[in-house]
């Protein structure tokens, strides 16, 4: 039977063939009712050259047969994956719709199928609902003990030791309003061991406590990780971008990696470490969907329905992480889902819904917001404005096209020396630097969202701040607004110089803490530098609106004695800017940024700073970070957001080349036992295509290493006379054999029937284009239905990088 014939009943030759395919890729049918493209999994394990990756996916009614033929007799471990293997998008869908249609044809039988029914159908809002329960409550109370652990740092509160300082202050009558941190309640190092608040030794005193808590806290965190939860490390944003493309990385998201990354988390940022925990709040949100998606069976035996629950915890934990719950659903849309249908859009709004609920319930952070840094503003912006907001959009661009190659750079030479090998030595050394530069600074010896949070606050009547310290202008006549702009003060300067050295200071740091071997993620460290940029601006722009008011930029809008700008909202567009240059995110990040301050005016400076940003980044390299590691540690991502522009063909790319050996095959029904089990032994490859003769070389189907493998077993255990003399048969009727033959094997019921194929002429941006759309990991080659060779997902991230003069032997995860 020709492949042509497979695939289309009426004869169509294969180069029509991939037209059709094409089209149906396009539709916007979604997935067939049919299974058109029903496909068995192959594995994507590179053990050897890629010369015969024999993985394919599959189309064709015939193959939905099959799948009801292995499901009447299943052999027990077909259909499962093994660890860093690919999914197979096709079959997972199929066996969902199967799995549905049987339920909905037994549901009027009775009212405990009824009951089965339903349970099914809800099973989906469920299992997310208890995603956005638990991601809310590990946010609330990881923002908590961050928040306490990292005040342990300075002091303790006596009456209360549970009470960080500003909950420690709180009760107490004789804190005064310019100092309102401090009361006789809370006690510093200093205090404790030598009995003095004041002077130089309370200083040296609160400067080594403050490095060895540091310490205590980073070694404590890297060694919770090395020793329990290797995978808690990073910010698992990469790693869930792979996974949901359909990589299996086992224990990933399990419950050890959940409960260490949850209290290492804490300690990482309670160390001080330029490292936020945006990022990994998403991998313990995902963690929560993982185990919960387990109590239920339709997600619990379907990677792909599973995938669907993962892009709503993503969204779950966004919508903690920045109190952005409309955010949240969009980061999981623009940034981490790879297949992302409408259902799942309305169960990630619900889901982020839940987890900003909770998290709004348990009120971490004291005063009824979902954040730390929520701010609102009330002076408008004007146009003249959009010049410094672009400015700060062309630094965001720059920052995060330096921030990637560095970091990559630093990375890859970890990964490539014996540096790599000690990872604790490498934390105590950062953690030990951070500390000992941190602590003269106050900018950097806060919390770092505690520094977001000061540098967005506009400055009010009521607040003390040193970057608030403006000279009251007493002589000033024409007085419109309550805090009309001002002259700077010494405290403004001072801070600015501070802000300066904060910057550069976060700038290297955040370089070399990205990537080591502690829970860290991104998103507050790069709204932060962004912030400090934006900060030092917009006082610039004050002070050169208040002493320059006649210039004609500010005299149609800004009078005198008028509150015109408002450096803290340029704070908030600097750290949008830096954000969206490191992850090249464009909507989300808006409307992340958009709710953490409530002003939809602010929208167009916002979308203005961010695509600058982007554009600017763009120009150094168009991967974000989370692609950039995604590369460097060889998973296999095939980026739908990255355009193939090259006139390449299929029978370039394919494998087996000229100079390799050839294809290895299985006939239909002239192999035995021991010569399947013979080649099995003798080579790597996780699948076979299996042919008519080796002389017409005329495709009949695939059949996967691992099916082989349990199959054999299979039978050697439950049926009588196979030995290793029986032939194996994969046609649908047995060749005559003499009569003292072995009882033969019969394979059909494992063999993928319609494996996808496309021609070797088929231009290469085509082939590209239908693995994207179907997630597909592998198809065969073929010319006039006879075998040429394969293409697997590898091969084609292997000529990607080639194209790109990049290393394509990189394209190994390891």
């Amino acid at each position: 039977m020709e492949v042509s014939k497979m695939h289309n009943p009426s004869g169509a030759p294969p180069r029509l063939l991939s037209r059709v395919y094409w089209h149906f890729f396009h539709s916007n049918s979604g997935w067939p009712s049919a299974c058109y493209s029903y496909s068995r999994y192959i594995p994507e394990h590179d053990l050897q050259n890629g010369t015969h990756y024999t993985m394919t996916n599959g189309g064709g009614v015939s193959s939905s047969t099959h799948l009801l033929d292995l499901l009447d007799e299943p052999i027990p471990g077909v259909g499962t994956y093994d660890d860093f293997h690919t999914i197979d998008w096709v079959r997972e869908k199929c066996k969902d719709r199967e799995r549905h249609r049987r339920i909905n044809s037994k549901k009027k039988e009775s009212a405990w199928e009824l009951s089965k029914s339903l349970y099914d159908a809800w099973s989906g809002w469920l299992v997310v609902t208890l995603t956005g329960l638990a991601s809310g409550a590990l946010a609330g109370l990881i923002d908590i003990a961050a928040d306490w652990m990292a005040d342990l740092k300075e002091g303790i509160c006596m009456t209360a030791f549970w009470f960080n300082h500003e909950q420690c202050c709180w009760r107490s009558d004789e804190a005064t309003f310019e100092e309102r941190d401090k009361c006789p309640q809370w006690n510093t190092w200093a205090d404790l061991i030598i009995g003095q608040a004041e002077g130089p030794g309370s200083y040296i005193m609160n400067y080594i406590m403050y490095i060895f808590w540091a310490l205590s806290f980073a070694f404590l965190a890297v060694s919770l990780v090395k020793v329990f939860a290797p995978y808690a490390c990073g910010s698992g944003i990469p790693e869930i971008k792979t996974i949901l493309s359909g990589f299996i990385i086992r224990g990933y998201l399990g419950k050890w990696t959940l409960m260490i990354k949850t209290v290492t988390l804490v300690l990482a940022v309670a160390s001080g470490l330029s490292l936020g925990k945006e990022g990994p709040l998403v991998h313990v949100a995902c963690c929560c969907g993982n185990i919960f998606s387990y109590l239920f069976p339709k997600y619990s035996t379907n990677e792909a329905k599973k995938r669907e629950v993962l892009s709503a915890a993503s969204a779950a934990g966004v919508s903690v992480a920045f109190g952005a719950p409309i955010g949240g659903v969009l980061f999981s849309l623009e940034e981490v889902s790879y297949y992302f249908p409408l259902k799942t859009l309305w169960r990630s709004f619900f889901a982020a819904l839940v987890a900003a609920f909770i998290l709004r319930s348990i009120n971490p952070f004291g005063n009824s917001r979902l954040v730390l840094f929520y701010v609102e503003y009330h002076t408008p912006w004007y146009l003249f404005e959009l010049i410094p907001f672009i400015l700060l959009g062309v630094f965001g661009g720059l920052w995060g096209a330096f921030f990637i190659r560095a970091n990559i750079a630093w990375c890859r030479r970890r990964k490539t020396t014996k540096f790599g090998k000690y990872p604790v030595l490498e934390v105590i050394v950062v953690a030990a630097i951070t500390a000992v530069v941190a602590f003269p600074n106050p900018y950097t010896r806060f919390n770092t969202s505690q520094l977001i949070k000061e540098l967005f606050t506009d400055c009010g009547p009521l607040e003390s701040s040193s970057l608030c310290d403006y000279r009251n202008d007493m002589n000033a006549s024409n007085i419109v607004d309550d805090i009309p702009d001002r002259p700077a003060g010494n405290g403004v300067y001072s801070a600015i110089w501070q802000l300066g050295l904060a910057l550069v200071f976060k700038i290297v740091m955040t370089v070399f803490t990205f990537g080591i071997k502690v829970p860290s993620g991104l998103f507050i460290p790069s709204m932060a530098i962004g912030a400090i940029a934006g900060r030092i601006v917009g006082i610039a722009v004050e002070q050169l609106a208040y002493y320059h008011h006649d210039w004609f930029i500010f005299k149609q809008w800004c009078e005198v004695g008028a509150d015109c700008i408002t450096p803290g909202l340029y704070a908030m567009v600097g750290a949008a800017a830096c954000l969206g240059g490191v992850t090249r995110m464009t909507v989300s990040l808006v409307v992340i940024v958009f709710e953490l301050t409530g002003g939809l005016e602010y929208i167009v400076p916002l979308m203005a700073a961010v695509m600058t940003s982007k554009w600017v980044g763009d120009a150094f390299g168009r991967e974000g970070i989370y692609e950039s590691h995604i590369r460097l540690n060889g998973y296999p991502f095939l980026d739908a957001k990255e355009e193939f522009t090259h006139t390449t063909l299929a029978r370039d790319v394919m494998r087996p080349r000229r100079s390799d050996p050839p294809l290895a095959v299985l006939t239909q029904d002239n192999m035995t036992v021991d010569d399947i089990e013979s080649l099995i032994n003798e080579t790597s490859y996780n699948g076979f295509p299996v042919i008519m003769s080796k002389e017409s070389q005329r495709l009949v189907g695939f059949a996967l290493r691992r099916d082989l493998t349990l199959a054999i077993e299979n039978a050697r255990k439950k049926q009588e006379g196979i030995v290793g003399s029986s032939r194996v048969c994969f046609a649908q009727h047995t060749p005559s054999l003499p009569a003292e033959s072995p009882r033969p094997l019969k394979l059909r019921s494992i063999l993928d029937m319609s494996p996808f194929t496309v021609t070797d002429h088929t231009p290469m941006e085509i082939v590209v284009d239908i693995f994207r759309k179907l997630g597909l990991r592998q198809c065969l080659v073929t010319h006039n239905g006879r075998l040429l060779g394969i293409i697997t997902k590898k091969d084609i991230l292997r000529h990607m990088a080639q194209m790109a003069n990049h290393d394509p032997e990189s394209i190994m995860f390891n």
